[in-house]
């Protein structure tokens, strides 16, 4: 999962996608300071 948080002068916005291709594309159009995460899930099953 990736995460794009976008920060305004009194906002904070958080915009979440499946892949890293839909995330690239939507950085481009967010205005602001923007950051982009990749989220890892870390499953133990033993």
């Amino acid at each position: 999962m990736w995460i794009i948080t976008a920060h305004s002068k009194n906002n904070i916005k958080m915009f979440e996608f499946d892949t890293e291709k839909e995330a690239k594309e939507a950085f481009g159009r967010i205005r602001g300071y923007k950051i982009l995460t990749k989220v890892i899930y870390f499953n133990d099953f033993a």
